[in-house]
This record gives structure tokens, C-alpha cells and sequence, in this order.
């Protein structure tokens, strides 16, 4: 393999005095975007986790750059990815909820990276529901895709294979680095788990991880919703109510082969059989739901951090690292019993924050922290400015090129624009927008015309409505004329967009 010494050498300074853009393609850094499925940040050890250690997590954040608010624009799997192919909120990309069929002939960031020269590969969960474009190799998940066993769309062709999902989608990563790149151009590879999506299938190597602790409670999860509003009530994603047999491990799934099957009796049979006959009831019953999905999930990401490490392994030892940009995130966060609650959708703290890091040697100082109101609406235009192309003026978000050097520009957003549209559906989470500053969050579930207001300073929980509190009435005005203002800016119309294929009621 080429030496790319010379490459990291001189890139900082060209990087710097705007010289990128006039490097030849070979020479451009590469980009690795690592992505999961409802990974929420306090499940990382480098944001502070209390429930779990993620090692290679760590990793990237003690050499490059962890980011503290980093938001989606609408909490939900499908339109977060389509947000990141555009770098435009979901009224203008057309996905607006899980279900809808992303067009794949707009403008999108990989066809972009393509016309200046770079290879461009996505392996794992693509979730869009139409064909990859702008990738000279893909091979995804059919929709959702199973834990086990997954059939592959590889290039448009099914794809059997045989084993655990997160093992495989990682296997075909380091294959494509190993055999499929061309060393004459830069990558931009997309490596997409489905991990730690519901129901939490864990590994083999993981199935009993755990079984030894008891995983911290959440101060909330009791929590009975009576100082909010009736969407925090009437939702339909409770640990104590909405959590079925299977996502409690309480049947095994239908598609393990004998060997797989044996290894997951063997782990679970006896926990099920305790718990049987121990007949729990009232909040006794929910610590074991609690803790039986705790562990199922963190088993996944333990998963997940093995094979990361695993991929950043392959980039040291061959030297890629050095002139390879590095960037893990999730699609949104998720509810780890906070709240009482499993899944996301809602504008709350722990599913409007996306865990996100960034290694890049020679440009982000190693350990370093930004808070800047960040999103996955500028990963697009970020991408495009670390290959030193231009940004597309109808793109809505900014490139974090600046964040990474340490410079946040004068003029970086202070507030920021979330909506989320599906209902009803899954869940049964109410449509709501709302605006979010460093302090203070206005929310309007609009098809209940009830608005909710909190103090992220005193309340971090968002455990009380501050909404119709005189003490915040000025910051109320403040707040919907900034919300007016956000909405104008990112061409929010009046009315939802009509809201096509509408997919049938199904948990995701």
C-alpha cells in the first residue's frame, strides 16, 4: 500500500490556507461514517455514561473531538438519514416519517463527492426504502433488517448470509477497505449498524453480559407526566406498559439456526423461568422490564464498540488514520427508562440529542469538547467541506469544518428548529415543532394546540411546564418570534406536507 506520510504532512497547511480544494483527488482526506440506530448518548462512557463502558467510543473522543449538543431535526429513523443524504429538514427531502420512499434523484452529498473524485461505498442499514444512489458499492439491509441471518441488497442483487448482523455489516466494511477502494481516490464509506434498534437481539458473544449487575434506575422512570401536557400521557411507549414478549426476551426469535438457538436457550431459559415463578407485580414488575431491556440494549452497543474497534484497528495498522476522517453518530437518542419511556420521537433532551465524534488528525486537537448548537442537517455540508467542494446554496445547514479547527464563526446559530410528523403512527407521539436555545426549549404539539415551555438550567429533566408560569412570560415572546423566525428561514409551510405512504402501524 502507497505511503501516505507525505499526504498528512503537508494536508494541515493546505487545509488551512484554503489550498484543499486544489489537492488532487488521491491526496483529499477520506471520510468514515459510522453510524447506529438509536444509540442514545448517556449509553456512551465518553458522555458520562452511568450504565455501560464503550471503549472504542472513547477512543475517537480522547483523540479528536466529542460534541455536546448535537440535535436531529425530527427524532426518527428514516428522516434523520434522509436529512444526512441532503442536508435539508424533511418538508423539502420529501421523508417525513418512517414508511414514506426517499427519491433517490435529488441532490444528495455521495453524488456530490463523486463528481470531485471520491469512491463512495455504504454498508448496513440504509432504511430509505428505495435503491441507493450516488455509491459505487452498496450492501444494505432489506428495510429494517434482522439481528440474525440477514438477507443483503449488494449492488441489486439478494444477498444471503448467516450469522450475527453487526459481525457481518462490519466484515463487509473491512472487506470493501481491504479489496474494493482504489487506492487512486479518496473514500467516503458510510458503515451503518442496525444495533441497538428494538427489540435488542444481542450477540452471542454478549447474551449473558450483564447478568451479574443491576443497571442504575433512571430518578424518573416512575415518572406519572402530571406536570406536562396530554402528549407526554397519551404516548404508547412505556417500559411498563408497551414493551412486548418478544422485546423481553420472553420468546427467541423465529429465524437462529440450531447452533444460535442453543446459545440463546442456554442464556435465557433459565433468567425466564426465575422470573415466572417469581410473579412480580406493580412496580416490582417494571424494574425487571426495566432492567431486562437495559441489558438487552447495552448488550447490543458492547456489540457495537467490539467492532468498531475492529475497523479503527484496520486504519492504524495500514496507516489510513492519518489522512481519514473519522465520525460516529446515531440517528437521534433514545429513552433508557427516562421518562419511563423506551424509543424517541418526542423534542425531550434524551431523543433530540445525537451522540457525535470526530477524529481527525492533524486538524481537531485530541480530547477536545465543543457545545455549539449543532445537527445532522450540516453532516451533508460538513462532508462536502472536508473533500473541499463546494456546498450547494439550497442545502440548509453549515459546515462544522470551522468547529473542528477550534474557530466557531460569529454568526453560528443560537437557536435550533425541530418537527416531528408522524402522527398517528407508531407510538402515537403528537406532531409538534418547536425551538431550542443554550437555555430554554418551546415546544407546540399543534394538532392539540398545547404548547410546553422548559428551563433546561433549572429543569434538565423537563420534568415541569414552565409555559404558563408569568415569571417566564417575556422569554415565552422571546422564544415565538425566534420560533416565527426559524420557520421562515428553513421554508416551513403553514400546513404539513401531505404525508405519502403512509406505512402500516408497526413498532420501529
Amino acid at each position: 500500500m502507497r505511503s501516505q506520510l507525505p499526504i498528512y504532512l503537508g494536508l494541515l497547511g493546505l487545509f488551512l490556507s484554503g489550498g484543499l480544494v486544489n489537492l488532487p483527488a488521491a491526496e483529499r482526506p477520506n471520510i468514515l461514517f459510522v453510524f447506529t440506530d438509536d444509540h442514545a448518548s448517556h449509553a456512551m462512557s465518553c458522555y458520562g455514561s452511568k450504565v455501560n463502558q464503550t471503549p472504542n467510543l472513547d477512543r475517537i473522543a480522547n483523540e479528536g473531538m466529542l460534541f455536546e449538543n448535537c440535535f436531529c431535526t425530527n427524532s426518527l429513523c428514516g428522516p434523520s438519514r434522509a436529512v444526512i443524504q441532503t442536508g435539508k429538514y424533511s418538508h423539502l427531502n420529501g421523508f417525513l416519517r418512517n414508511g414514506n420512499r426517499f427519491d433517490g434523484s435529488q441532490q444528495t452529498f455521495p453524488k456530490l463527492l463523486q463528481e470531485v473524485g471520491y469512491k463512495t461505498a455504504v454498508v448496513g442499514k440504509w432504511h430509505l426504502a428505495t435503491e441507493p444512489q450516488g455509491f459505487d458499492f452498496y450492501e444494505v439491509l432489506y428495510g429494517q433488517g434482522p439481528y440474525y441471518n440477514p438477507p443483503m441488497n449488494r449492488n441489486g442483487k439478494r444477498v444471503k448470509h448467516v450469522g450475527y448482523t453487526t459481525d457481518i455489516i462490519t466484515d463487509i466494511t473491512l472487506n470493501w477497505l481491504k479489496s474494493q477502494r482504489s487506492e487512486d481516490q479518496p473514500f467516503m464509506l458510510m458503515y451503518q449498524h442496525k444495533a441497538p434498534h428494538r427489540n435488542w437481539q444481542p450477540s452471542p458473544k454478549h447474551l449473558t453480559m450483564y447478568d451479574d449487575v443491576t443497571i442504575p434506575e433512571p430518578d424518573n422512570l416512575f415518572d406519572d407526566y402530571s406536570t406536562r401536557g396530554t402528549a407526554a400521557k397519551t404516548q404508547q411507549m412505556e417500559v411498563a406498559t408497551h414493551l412486548n414478549a418478544n422485546d423481553l426476551k420472553l420468546k427467541a426469535p423465529g429465524n437462529l439456526t440450531p447452533e444460535q438457538r442453543k446459545l440463546w436457550d442456554a442464556a435465557y431459559e433459565p433468567k425466564n423461568k426465575a422470573f415466572r415463578e417469581a410473579n412480580l407485580t406493580g412496580k416490582d414488575l417494571v424494574r425487571w422490564k426495566y432492567q431486562r431491556y437495559m441489558k438487552d440494549y447495552l448488550r447490543c452497543i458492547a456489540s457495537v464498540d467490539d467492532n468498531l474497534g475492529r475497523v479503527l484497528d484496520y486504519l492504524d495498522e495500514t496507516g489510513l488514520a492519518k489522512n481519514t476522517v473519522v465520525i460516529y453518530s446515531s440517528d437521534q437518542g433514545f429513552y433508557l427508562g427516562d421518562h419511563g419511556w423506551f424509543d424517541k420521537r418526542f423534542m425531550y433532551e434524551e431523543s433530540l440529542r445525537m451522540p457525535m465524534l470526530v477524529r481527525w488528525p492533524g486538524v481537531i486537537e485530541a480530547g477536545s469538547k465543543n457545545d455549539d448548537l449543532v445537527s445532522n442537517l450540516d453532516f451533508a455540508e460538513t462532508f462536502l467541506d472536508i473533500a473541499g467542494t463546494a456546498i450547494p446554496a439550497d442545502m440548509q445547514g453549515r459546515s462544522l469544518v470551522p468547529l473542528f479547527r477550534g474557530q466557531t464563526p460569529t454568526d453560528w446559530r443560537d437557536s435550533f428548529y425541530y418537527h416531528y410528523y408522524e402522527y398517528p403512527g407508531a407510538h402515537m407521539v403528537r406532531r409538534h415543532y418547536g425551538v431550542r436555545t443554550d437555555r430554554y426549549k418551546l415546544m407546540k404539539f399543534y394538532n392539540l394546540d398545547e404548547w410546553e415551555l422548559y428551563d433546561l438550567e433549572k429543569d434538565p429533566r423537563e420534568m415541569t411546564n414552565v409555559y404558563s408560569n408569568p415569571e417566564y412570560e417575556s422569554i415565552t415572546k422571546q422564544l415565538k418570534a425566534e420560533l416565527k423566525t426559524l420557520r421562515a428561514q428553513y421554508q416551513v409551510p403553514e400546513k404539513d406536507p401531505v404525508q405519502s405512504n403512509k406505512p402500516k402501524r408497526k413498532k420501529n
